[in-house]
């Protein structure tokens, strides 16, 4: 299955305890149909030697609705045939 947001897209979620909200997509994994929202999902992880560290989860896919897409992507332009009139 192809998946319609990209790394960079601005998503907004529509299902869960984060309903509403809105980030950048930071990562994508197409296989588990799964992403990750910049400012959802925030995790704590322990480590001995560095502390505290705050991490995105990833999250299902089906959970977002694209807001906007990323700065620099084009869009496919259909190309109209030309028409030779010859009367």
């Amino acid at each position: 299955m192809k998946l319609k947001i990209k790394k960079g897209d601005t998503v907004e979620v529509v299902s869960g305890a984060e309903k509403g909200k809105k980030g950048a997509v930071i990562a994508v994994d197409p296989t588990a149909l799964q992403i990750k929202v910049q400012g959802i999902k925030v995790m704590t992880h322990f480590d001995k030697k560095e502390g505290q560290k705050k991490t995105e989860g990833f999250f299902p896919y089906s959970k977002v609705k694209l807001v906007e897409k990323a700065a620099g992507e084009k869009k496919k332009v259909a190309k109209k045939k030309a028409t030779s009139k010859n009367a």
